[in-house]
């Protein structure tokens, strides 16, 4: 789930399918289902990295701390895979993602019906806290609903995964409202 970076009250579902060279590209759609609609692109980056950009480039991207460690960032699990081998796979994963900075923009509003991705891209931020986000429980339940999971376990399972250290400039939209 991101947030649109202008207004900060309206947040967005999208399902991600990743790539891993070194910088990660995931493509965002609005659903899992085979005909979905690519809607955006998220790029993420190590810590390192982030530090190399000037300060600028730094205020447009955000972290991935409260998404891992709230149990809000999932990866579906392909069909067939045991859902316990999947979770242990993901869980490890989010040790990696969790330091990661993004950087998201999303081409299609559908939050506003367009039938075609219209107007200019838009970048995304994501939540650091869950109050951001009015009505965050339910959106979250419904989203562990359609895909038969649970966040709550999700983040007691991320429990022992350490909360890096967030650069100053990242998730600035928060900061700077």
């Amino acid at each position: 789930m991101k947030v649109l970076s202008l207004s900060l009250t309206f947040p967005v579902k999208s399902n991600s399918n990743v790539t891993f060279p070194d910088v990660r590209q995931c493509l965002i759609y609005d659903s899992p289902s085979p005909n979905a609609r690519l809607i955006g692109v998220e790029y993420m980056i190590s810590a390192a990295l982030y530090k190399t950009l000037d300060a600028s480039e730094r205020k447009l991207w955000h972290s991935h701390v409260f998404e891992v460690k709230s149990g809000m960032l999932i990866m579906p699990g392909p069909n067939g895979l045991p859902t316990g081998v999947w979770e242990e796979a993901e869980t490890k994963e989010m040790e990696e993602v969790v330091g990661l900075y993004g950087k998201t923009f999303h081409f299609w509003q559908i939050d506003r019906g367009d039938k075609l991705p219209l107007g200019q891209p838009q970048l995304m931020m994501s939540y650091t806290d869950e109050e951001q986000c009015p009505g965050f429980k339910e959106l979250v339940g419904e989203r562990d609903s359609r895909f038969k999971i649970s966040s709550e376990q999700k983040k007691d399972k991320r429990g022992y995964i350490g909360e890096p250290e967030i650069h100053q400039d990242a998730d600035i939209m928060w900061k700077e409202g």
